[in-house]
């Protein structure tokens, strides 16, 4: 216990140490303009909650840590916080299995649902068989994150086929795959990208535990749905797989409706819930030294498929300010499953 608590405040002392400074300052200048307190005020409570709460400079704007009472800020999962689930539940040996896109592929076969290839280690013949007449494929780095990286190509964008096998095989370290058909429901919510599920278990004590779940929702040019990539987000109520409040992204927008289809986000019923969810659960089961995990899931016409899961399942997604009108975190509900947390 002693030795977590020092490798906590070593972690946190670390993160104050190598500080963004002038994103701190930054981050002080927004919250002046958005709440009209004293920038010398901000600055120091910005700092407090770094030590208090584990709080990063883009968690106290994101989350409005400026609103928040004592109280309510004890109840957030900052990224300090994240990072230390992150520790005591997953074992590094493991690590390699979720961040190399072709071993999770090869480990989570019956899950994936998609045919995929490497892009820089096949000749042209198998290329065009693994094509067998689909006019769009996915390209993405093999252990990429964040949605960086990723292309949908047509064969329309290129001259030949010879030029796009040129191209795809100039990619180092990437894969190939086929383009997951999106559930036509999901497809009237934003058809420019798969919108995928985030669903977050916690492996704890033989039993696989869902914490939250999430919906992510493209909004760009690219096709992908990451909030730091241009998306937005919605929390889903685990029960019933209906999306509990507006969508929201990264700049602060929030969405009643998505912009570009109209499709009312709050209410939206994800089809084939239950499915997902006992997908999560039995890919949690494969890798229990992997207890914590941010399952990416693609609602397809035949059924969920896995499109990645993540090690570090990122905090920004949570507690939201619109997703969160009572103000309390998610903090005591990761306190039910996580033990010394």
């Amino acid at each position: 216990m002693l030795k977590r608590d020092i490798h906590y405040l070593g972690y946190l002392f670390d993160c104050i140490l190598h500080m963004n400074i002038r994103g701190l300052f930054n981050t002080v200048e927004i919250v002046h303009k958005i709440s009209t307190k004293n920038r010398i005020y901000l600055f120091f409570d910005i700092l407090y909650c770094g030590f208090k709460y584990g709080a990063a400079y883009n968690d106290y704007l994101l989350f409005e840590f400026y609103l928040l009472t004592k109280n309510q800020r004890r109840t957030y999962v900052t990224r300090v916080i994240n990072n230390k689930i992150t520790r005591l539940m997953n074992d590094r040996a493991f690590y390699h299995l979720f961040d190399n896109k072709d071993e999770f592929y090869a480990l989570y076969s019956e899950f994936i649902g998609r045919r995929w290839m490497a892009a820089n280690s096949t000749s042209k013949e198998e290329f065009v068989r693994f094509l067998n007449g689909d006019d769009e494929i996915i390209i993405k780095p093999v252990n990429g994150g964040c949605g960086i990286g990723v292309e949908k190509l047509k064969r329309s964008d290129f001259k030949d086929l010879d030029s796009m096998f040129a191209y795809i095989s100039g990619k180092p370290n990437a894969i190939v795959e086929e383009v997951i058909p999106q559930h036509e429901k999901l497809d009237e919510l934003y058809p420019g990208s798969v919108n995928t599920l985030r669903i977050v278990t916690v492996y704890s004590e033989g039993s696989v535990n869902i914490v939250y779940a999430y919906i992510r929702i493209g909004n760009s040019e690219r096709p992908v749905d990451n909030i730091n990539s241009g998306g937005m987000c919605a929390p889903i109520d685990l029960e019933s797989g209906v999306v509990t409040q507006p969508g929201y992204d990264k700049n602060r927008v929030t969405y009643e409706k998505h912009p570009k289809t109209g499709c009312k986000i709050k209410g939206f019923s994800v089809p084939m819930w239950q499915e997902a969810l006992e997908l999560c659960r039995k890919a949690a089961e494969r890798v229990p030294q992997m207890g914590y995990v941010g399952w990416d899931v693609g609602i397809t016409p035949r059924g969920p498929v896995l499109v990645e899961g993540n090690n570090l399942p990122g905090h920004d997604i949570l507690q939201l300010p619109p997703h969160v009108p009572d103000r309390v975190g998610m903090l005591p509900r990761f306190k039910m499953y996580v033990k010394n947390l």
